[in-house]
């Protein structure tokens, strides 16, 4: 035999690899004896180590009732809603010996509504033995427990806000409010509310903190000309600690001036804002009041801080306007916007059949007036005013000979004293009237407001577009009574709401019996479909 002879590599490397075999020791299969642990198979292994030994099985999670949130300890309120993952991180927080082992993945298991039992499907990992990783998967039963949260707690109490925000307009009726309301529910901006009570001059929001409220005044400095006043009252001390609470109030006063109201400005102040004309038309509310001279198309803006300076009231609001009928009418300037300068001859609606007394007067109204329509204006010459800026204008050598007998504002829709099914719907606020119920009176001057705010909303496409508006159920199609529908699950903390915007009835003014076919109407595409998916009842 020769010994040099040659011998191969790769049968030396194979013949190293070969593993040392053993055989386990619960079931007998052959396996590596280098990597296994305790001479077990991994079969065997998932068969005798339960790495989620020590997470619980069964826990309790605790839910209010009255706001619907859930309790994550210590003392924390969190708004969940059902099977979302703001609710499955609460649930995984709440297991003891979770953050031990490494979560794969975690679900839901469906369970009945009123079983008031969540469950889930956990999937982990660990290392059992060195080299060995084991993957189990497991279900977890959770128990809802009621518990009232403090917020509701208090709310059954006297001390259940700490501040309040009071919205006061001094005008005689309530369109300003109406507007605003709208806007607010629009935007969600009453969320935070506790209540809100309705008092003779506006609406007093309570909150049960003082930042909600804070939040809630910088919305309406927003979206209207306001002046805000802001006082505190100390409720208690503690002469420990030196920790005082306090309850805050804030007055927020809207300047009384409305759409189409007529006024007549301070003559100082009119040179002030671009020489305009001291007599006009306010024709648009927003951050400021929007002022229109109809002789000229000129406008003027005047914000608040600078009313406040000098204060005035307007000379007549809409309760005064007085129903002409259009003789003639010739455009005769240029346009701005929708606005369109022309001269026109007017004579009152009271007036055709008994005298022919006609008025000529320039409007801004050029672009939707023709020969034969009805329009609404102030007769200023057979009306005395008992206003100081007035009677300035009236001794004034500038200004005494340019003050109209007639001052147009909108065009009128004649409509018919039975009320007309709309084919939309606005949402109201669900509000506490007080102790006192309103008297008929009252309550037939709140429909005729509401009414007059509906008209608007048709009519003004600008006005429209500002306010969020729905599509009419099916109950609304039953008659011609104006239902009072609540609209239920909108939002957690808003509860119910106020469902209205079928026609009420007339103002009792009296109205032609002609055909609704002439009449503004709201295209369906311009609606929103939230109706579908609320429940509504009567």
């Amino acid at each position: 035999m020769d010994l040099d002879a040659p011998i191969s590599i790769q049968a030396l490397a194979s013949h190293a690899q070969n593993p040392a075999t053993i055989l386990c020791c619960n079931c007998g299969a052959p396996i590596d004896g280098t990597l296994s642990a305790g001479a077990l198979c991994y079969d065997c292994i998932k068969l005798t180590v339960d790495i989620s030994e020590g997470v619980q099985r069964e826990a309790t999670l605790h839910l209010c009732r009255g706001c619907e949130r859930w309790l994550q300890p210590p003392n924390h309120w969190l708004v969940a809603a059902p099977e979302s993952r703001e609710l499955l991180a609460l649930c995984l927080r709440k297991l003891r010996g979770l953050p031990k082992v490494r979560v794969i993945d975690a679900s839901f298991i469906w369970t009945e509504p009123h079983s008031r039992r969540i469950k889930l499907k956990i999937t982990i990992q660990q290392e059992a033995f060195q080299g060995t990783i084991l993957q189990q998967t497991f279900e977890v039963e959770y128990v809802v427990a009621y518990q009232q949260c403090p917020d509701c707690a208090k709310s059954y109490t006297a001390n259940t806000w700490r501040a309040v925000v009071q919205v006061r307009q001094k005008v005689p009726h309530k369109r300003t409010f109406l507007y605003l309301e709208q806007l607010i529910l629009k935007h969600s901006a009453h969320r935070d509310t506790v209540n809100i009570k309705e008092i003779k001059d506006g609406l007093d929001f309570y909150y049960s903190q003082r930042n909600h409220a804070e939040k809630f005044v910088d919305f309406l400095s927003s979206v209207a000309p306001v002046r805000t006043k802001k006082s505190q009252e100390l409720i208690s001390t503690d002469i420990h600690t030196s920790a005082k609470s306090y309850k805050f109030t804030f007055s927020i006063e809207l300047i009384p001036i409305c759409k189409d109201d007529l006024v007549a400005l301070p003559i100082k102040l009119a040179q002030s804002v671009g020489n305009i004309a001291p007599l006009l038309i306010c024709h648009r509310v927003g951050t400021a009041i929007n002022l229109l001279d109809p002789n000229t198309l000129q406008t003027a803006d005047l914000p608040s801080p600078i009313y406040w300076r000098s204060p005035f009231r307007s000379l007549a609001d809409v309760a005064e306007l007085v129903e002409f009928v259009v003789m003639d009418i010739e455009p005769i300037g240029p346009s701005k916007g929708r606005f369109l300068l022309a001269e026109t001859t007017v004579a009152r609606a009271s007036d055709l059949g008994s005298n022919s007394t006609t008025y000529f007067a320039r409007t801004h109204l050029g672009g939707v007036l023709h020969p034969g329509d009805s329009v609404l204006g102030y007769h200023i010459g057979g009306t005395n005013f008992n206003n100081p800026h007035f009677e300035a204008l009236e001794k004034s050598s500038l200004y005494a000979s340019h003050i109209p007998d007639v001052m147009l504002v909108k065009k009128h829709y004649a409509r018919k004293k039975k009320s007309k099914v709309r084919n939309w719907r606005l949402k109201r606020m669900d509000r506490d009237e007080g102790e006192m119920l309103p008297r008929k009176q009252d309550q037939d001057r709140i429909e005729r407001d509401y009414e007059m705010f509906l008209r608007d909303v048709e009519e003004d496409a600008d006005l429209r577009n500002t306010l969020a508006l729905y599509k009419a159920g099916n109950a609304s199609k039953a008659g011609g009574r104006r239902p009072t529908e609540r609209m239920q699950g909108v939002e957690g903390n808003e509860g119910k709401m106020e469902v209205d915007g079928s026609a009420a009835t007339g103002d009792g003014e009296d109205e032609n019996e002609d055909d609704d076919g002439n009449l503004p109407k709201i295209d369906v595409d311009q609606l929103l479909d939230e109706f579908d998916g609320l429940h509504v009842e009567d």
